[in-house]
Parts: C-alpha cells; sequence; structure tokens
C-alpha cells in the first residue's frame, strides 16, 4: 500500500466524495470535494477508516496517524479532541481547559474556535464533537457525525 498520496471514494452516507491526503503513512488532510478528483487513488486503509466512521459509526479513528501542520496552541487543542471518546460531546470551556489553556483568558476560547475552524483532518480530529464550536467539515458532514454517534 503506498504511503503518501490523495485518496478518495463516495461515501454512501453523504452522496458525494471524501479526500484523504496521506503523507508518509500520516493523514495530512480531509476534505469533502464536489466530485472524485481525477488523480486520486481509492484504495487506502486510513481512507477506509474514515469512510467507516462516516458511513457506519463504529470505526475508532485514535490510532489512525496525523500530521498536523499548525501553530503550537492549535496542535494541543487537536491533539486533546483526540481523547474525546466516539458519542461523547465537549463544549469549547471544557476544551480550553483539556487543551492547558487559561480558561480566565479570553485568548483561549479565540485560540480554541480557530483550531476547530482551521482543523485539517475534521473527522480523524473529530471536531464534530464540540458542541458550541465550529467545525471545519461541511454541516451535512458534522450533523452525518453527530447522529451516527447519537450526539
Amino acid at each position: 500500500m503506498p504511503v503518501s498520496g490523495i485518496y478518495a471514494r463516495e461515501s454512501s452516507t453523504l452522496g458525494r466524495p471524501v479526500q484523504v491526503g496521506v503523507v508518509s503513512g500520516k493523514v495530512i488532510d480531509v476534505s469533502f470535494p464536489d466530485s472524485l478528483p481525477a488523480d486520486s487513488e481509492s484504495d487506502h486503509a486510513h481512507l477506509d477508516a474514515v469512510l467507516a466512521a462516516i458511513d457506519r459509526g463504529q470505526t475508532d479513528l485514535s490510532s489512525v496517524p496525523i500530521g498536523l501542520t499548525v501553530p503550537t496552541d492549535q496542535r494541543s487543542v487537536l491533539e486533546s479532541l483526540r481523547n474525546v471518546p466516539r458519542g461523547d460531546s465537549v463544549d469549547v470551556a471544557l476544551l480550553v481547559r483539556m487543551a492547558g489553556l487559561d480558561p480566565e483568558d479570553d485568548d483561549s476560547d479565540r485560540v480554541v474556535r480557530k483550531a476547530l475552524a482551521a482543523n485539517p483532518v475534521p473527522v480523524v480530529v473529530p471536531d464534530h464533537r464540540v458542541k458550541d464550536g465550529p467545525s471545519a467539515a461541511p454541516d451535512d458532514v458534522v450533523e452525518a457525525l453527530r447522529q451516527s454517534e447519537g450526539i
């Protein structure tokens, strides 16, 4: 199995493709294009896992390796969010504390919201589990994931 490339397949739940960018075996990007990219491959274990999470809602993605290219304060937010179990949700205030940010500092709330909105790997880093924060995934993806997890 190739370790680097662009992989995409149609999601039966979303009715559109899910695309995963992989470099050196790590997921660096998850997106939801309108059509299958002509240069994408369709066979990769990480794409299989992401599609299983969306289409069947039964996959734990915490073991899928990711390569985050975000500022350090945002990285701590996204890495902390990976610890929220499937079917659970948190709010921004709790995520501030989980990430080790100062809950008394208004900038902490902004850092969390910015990290969620800029999340390069939605689904793998489950920003849909933050009930009062933005998601980097489109609304239909967020809704499908929340519904499959019962949140």
